[in-house]
């Protein structure tokens, strides 16, 4: 339908589009994309299952795009007569809007076969609970794909044992790694697994391997512990036969053990076990317990314990060079087959049970294969529960997600709530629920122009989160860094929250007002304080000064001289008098040339002045303020601004007021009743002064505001 009409709402300051009916849905990818709120938006942290967003993930990258939103309603449009049923925001279906396509019988059959199955032949709708238990209990007892089984599957237990031991000892093939399950591959490797390791154990027996019977394996351990230093000290021994002149380099230069007795030994420090294991002399023979280098006597006696006596006996304990070589050619057979062990984990199942599988290996392959082609004569039964089970999350979750994609109408919605929108925060006398889960702070989301205070979540059991969560009402006087609120998720679980970051920006018009006269009394404040600080000083100093003066008591004191007036201060203050009331005559004058009507609108005129240019720039930026930063921080591509303007705040952050209908009682017990006497008569002192400064300035100067 090219000439599709397209209905517009312009909501939050901006354009949307409406999607309402299947023509809305047939023609989604007419629209320019320019017109979308949103060009992508991550699978995680949005308040929609997970799962669904994974089926329309088809590339798997984490992120749902446009092109992949359309392929989902091009998926289901066979499914269903009507493709508004992707609109219905239902968990359930009729078996009536499948359509009557090769895909809608399809999945009518599915439907019908699960509700038999739950004993509800004659139901007339199926819900996303009954097809999801169905498609599990499926999976786990029946296939998981197609030619991939399960220990669930066969009936008969042996069978079961075999498939647990093969999901225990290998790892799946290549084709199958995205899916639980056993297939044909995996079962070849695991019997050619248990056979090499068969054939491998039984080699172990033999005498050629076994050359010491029993006590092969730790002579083996023993010699190559120490295969490189007795050849090493056989070769030294070799060349000092050659010729005398070589003892004292192969024996080590007087050097080297001058600078070992420099220093703390060790008997094990690394320098001595560089040396050779003995002294060496032309044609000796090795020492196995005596006269050894210390660093390698234990290596050595278990040498001699472990493989020598049982070569020699044990009254050997001189090693001479052939039988060295005699004793590895004895252990070298047992050395090279240890190293050709199988890399397999069907070691751990034992020999008794390596030995059973393999003697009915072939009965158990071919009856395993058989059950696999049950298995894959079932794959498309299995795919159409699978396909009803998504349809029926479409048929839920779709409308969310256009409408928190195409258009943002859940967001400004009265009584929904956006899918990036995590809860409501409770702090300060109000509650935010422009609430949005977030990795932590970034650069990126102070730029929406918001009032961002970003808090730490926490449950009891440790369960924590993080938020930023966007005051849009109210002031910021007590939100800083510290402060706790409380926190409700989408499910209504309660989370402790932390205030650890704030990004400042105006909240509203009403905030700016006041902020020159909060910034005023704060300075004020802050001039008594310093003010205060330097007199109680002062008054400390006196006090050591008079103390000293006291102690110092019996010394003669010199009169002290009476200051001068310095005739220039005189002056001075002259001058700051006189300009003081030349200022004050010039006000009185302007204010005796109004009329009586015209004096309340001078402290308007003031108020003006001194928070005007405050509520301007509040104003200018509160008119910036969106969502899209915010959103694009957590991973969205947002293609419009999503502004956030002064009404739509108030609605997203409410402040506390008391019950319709409440009674209050403002006789308040404890209220101070001197201050608020106070701040009476300096209101009307204030207003009768400002009456009494222009009726004087109109004496003075005859203009009277009564006068013609």
């Amino acid at each position: 339908m090219p000439n599709h009409i397209w209905n517009f709402f312009r909501i939050g300051g901006f354009d949307q589009v409406a999607i309402t009916s299947a023509a809305d849905l047939e023609n989604l990818h007419n629209l320019d994309p320019k017109l979308w709120v949103a060009l992508s938006c991550p699978v995680k942290g949005l308040e929609l299952d997970e799962k669904t967003l994974a089926l329309i993930d088809t590339d798997g990258d984490g992120r749902i795009r446009v092109p992949e939103l359309l392929a989902a309603i091009a998926w289901a449009k066979p499914y269903f007569q009507d493709l508004a049923s992707l609109l219905s925001g239902r968990d359930t279906c009729s078996l009536d809007a499948f359509a009557p396509t090769p895909e809608g019988r399809s999945a009518a059959a599915s439907a019908r076969r699960i509700l038999t199955s739950l004993g509800k032949p004659t139901a007339t709708t199926i819900a996303l609970a009954e097809a999801a238990v169905t498609a599990r209990l499926y999976a786990s007892t029946h296939a998981n794909g197609a030619g991939i089984i399960t220990a669930a599957t066969p009936a008969d237990p042996a069978l079961s044992a075999v498939l647990a031991d093969i999901l225990a000892t290998t790892s799946a093939s290549p084709e199958s790694a995205d899916r639980e399950g056993v297939d044909l591959p995996r079962i070849d490797a695991f019997f050619a697994a248990v056979s090499a390791q068969l054939e491998w154990s039984h080699q172990a027996d033999s005498p050629a391997i076994l050359t010491l019977g029993v006590a092969t394996p730790p002579a083996a351990a023993a010699v190559t512990a120490v295969r490189a230093k007795v050849d090493d000290y056989f070769a030294r021994a070799r060349l000092a036969a050659f010729d005398p002149r070589a003892l004292a380099a192969v024996n080590g230069p007087e050097g080297a053990y001058l600078a070992l007795a420099a220093g703390e030994l060790t008997a094990t420090a690394s320098e001595i076990a560089h040396l050779p294991l003995a002294h060496i002399t032309a044609g000796q023979t090795l020492p196995l317990l005596n006269g050894i280098n210390p660093a390698w006597a234990a290596a050595l006696v278990r040498l001699h314990r472990d493989a020598v006596s049982p070569a020699f006996g044990p009254d050997v304990t001189m090693l001479t060079e052939s039988q060295w070589t005699a004793l590895k050619i004895k252990v070298d057979a047992f050395i090279t087959h240890a190293a050709a062990k199988p890399c397999t984990d069907v070691e751990k199942l034992g020999l008794e049970r390596l030995h059973a599988l393999a003697a009915n290996a072939a009965a158990t392959r071919a009856a395993l294969a058989a059950l696999i082609a049950q298995v894959a004569a079932l794959a498309p039964e299995f795919e159409a529960i699978a396909n009803l089970e998504k349809l029926l999350r479409y048929s839920r979750d779709f409308r969310s997600l256009l409408h928190n994609f195409v258009n943002f109408f859940d967001f400004y919605s009265p009584d929904r709530l956006a899918v990036f929108q995590a809860g409501t925060l409770y702090l300060d006398n109000r509650s935010t629920e422009f609430c949005l889960e977030v990795a932590g702070p970034s650069p990126l989301a102070a730029m929406s122009k918001a009032y961002i205070a970003y808090c730490d979540l926490k449950r009891p059991g440790g369960a924590t989160r993080k938020i930023a969560a966007c005051f849009t009402q109210g002031d910021s006087d007590y939100l800083f860094v510290g402060r706790n609120g409380l926190f409700y998720d989408r499910q209504g679980l309660d989370w402790d929250a932390t205030i650890t970051a704030i990004v400042d920006n105006p909240i509203s018009v009403r905030q700016a007002f006041f902020a020159p006269y909060k910034k005023f009394v704060r300075m004020i404040e802050e001039q008594v304080a310093k003010r205060a600080a330097a007199a109680d000083a002062d008054a400390t100093g006196k006090l050591a000064q008079a103390a000293e003066q006291t102690a110092q008591a019996g010394t003669a004191a010199k009169p002290a001289e009476a200051r001068k007036i310095d005739i220039g201060t005189v002056a001075a203050l002259g001058v700051a008098v006189g300009a003081i009331g030349g200022a004050l005559g010039a006000i009185a004058t302007g204010l005796a040339q109004l009329k009586i009507i015209q004096l309340p609108l001078v402290p308007l005129g003031l108020m003006l002045v001194i928070s005007g240019p405050s509520m301007l720039i509040a104003w200018l930026k509160l008119r910036q303020r969106t969502l899209a930063p915010l959103l694009e921080a957590n991973g969205w591509a947002i293609n419009g601004r999503v502004g956030i303007n002064i009404p739509f705040g108030a609605k997203l952050t409410t402040r506390a007021a008391l019950p319709p209908g409440s009674k209050l009682d403002l006789n308040d017990p404890y209220r101070d009743r001197a201050a608020a006497r106070r701040t009476r008569i300096a209101l009307w002192g204030s207003l009768l002064a400002l009456l009494l400064a222009a009726l004087t300035a109109a004496w003075f100067t005859r203009v009277w505001p009564f006068s013609n």
